[in-house]
């Protein structure tokens, strides 16, 4: 069953690559371009997978709330605003970074190398203790929002979807600029998968519901979870330094098969393109990997184990990390993108 691993990471990657589906993009529009535009259609995929989450344990199908994560509040704190950080200084969060790869940006290959390599490092390595004792302080007795309120998931699940609807309709009616567009040079099918635009809100239902498919394929697998790159990354650079083949679960082929799908989605569309950046932004891609290596472990999850997932779970650490991940994008916003803005103001 592991093969499926593979499959939903393929199409995860395809999506990801054909929607330029950017959550680092997302928070650092935020600040910089104050712009929320993709910031709600990462809340429109969390959206989609927190129904199916709610139904699924509503209905006896998969008890996926007894696997949300404890909350720990200074390691999810302190790690968001780490990963936050470094995701900017990568030039992609997790995922971002993997769907780059797989479009053959180099440096997205040395923020890779080292996200995985400082995530085994914090979660199996010689930082481990250092994990292990921010994961178990402080932590609260309960792990979901509706467990704390002694209400049913159900409640939140219709605050998230007015919330969500609000926001959409309100990007979606906002007069738009007019756009140059060259005249297609495929038709049919070809055209819409792998020319024409795609929109954004569109590519993030299609997140949703990939995340949502892959927690039955995952659980199984043997592995009683949903989407994750953080945990697999990490068991690759474990596998390749220690040979332990159990290392290689579901997740590990999970996150190949985004390299993979995003790899025939660029070539398919004319957008791979091996590119090797200068050595100033190689040595931020590096620096930006370690911090999401150290931050990710330390908070539990990275955009999508805790923006994606827990979110939609409605764990605490879930939406802690993801305001905590935004604070961090924005404070690199302020050290590497505003200052050159404010001395180039034709940048802006």
């Amino acid at each position: 069953m592991l093969i499926t691993g593979l499959l939903v990471g393929a199409a995860f990657g395809f999506v990801l690559q054909r929607g330029r589906f950017c959550i680092t993009g997302a928070f650092r529009d935020v600040w910089v371009s104050k712009n929320s535009w993709w910031l709600a259609a990462l809340f429109v995929a969390i959206s989609v997978q927190a129904i199916g989450l709610a139904a699924f344990n509503t209905f006896g199908i998969l008890p996926t709330d007894s696997v949300a994560s404890a909350f720990a509040p200074f390691a999810t704190i302190a790690g968001g605003f780490i990963f936050g950080f470094g995701i900017l200084m990568a030039g992609g969060c997790a995922t971002g970074t993997y769907y780059r790869a797989g479009e053959g940006l180099v440096g997205s290959w040395f923020a890779l190398i080292f996200y995985a390599l400082f995530a085994a490092m914090f979660k199996t390595g010689p930082f481990a203790q250092s994990t292990a004792f921010v994961r178990n302080w402080g932590v609260t007795e309960n792990a979901t929002i509706y467990q704390s309120l002694g209400i049913s998931a159900w409640v939140l699940v219709a605050v998230l979807l007015a919330v969500t609807g609000w926001w959409t309709y309100r990007n979606l009616t906002r007069p738009k600029l007019p756009m140059a567009t060259l005249p297609p040079e495929k038709t049919g099918v070809a055209h819409l998968l792998f020319e024409k635009a795609w929109n954004p809100y569109i590519t993030a239902i299609l997140i949703g519901l990939i995340a949502l498919a892959a927690w039955p394929l995952s659980w199984v697998a043997g592995r009683k979870w949903g989407l994750g790159i953080t945990g697999p990354s990490s068991n690759i650079a474990g596998y390749l330094t220690t040979g332990n083949v159990e290392l290689v679960d579901w997740g590990v082929f999970l996150v190949l098969g985004i390299l993979v799908g995003s790899f025939i989605a660029a070539k398919a569309s004319g957008e791979f393109k091996v590119r090797v950046p200068d050595s100033k932004t190689i040595v931020k891609s590096i620096i930006g990997g370690a911090l999401m290596g150290w931050g990710a472990s330390w908070a539990g999850g990275c955009t999508i184990g805790n923006g994606l997932v827990e979110t939609s779970m409605f764990s605490w650490q879930g939406w802690i990390g993801l305001i905590a991940m935004i604070l961090g994008t924005g404070a690199a916003a302020k050290i590497f993108i505003m200052p050159r803005k404010v001395g180039n103001p034709a940048a802006s």
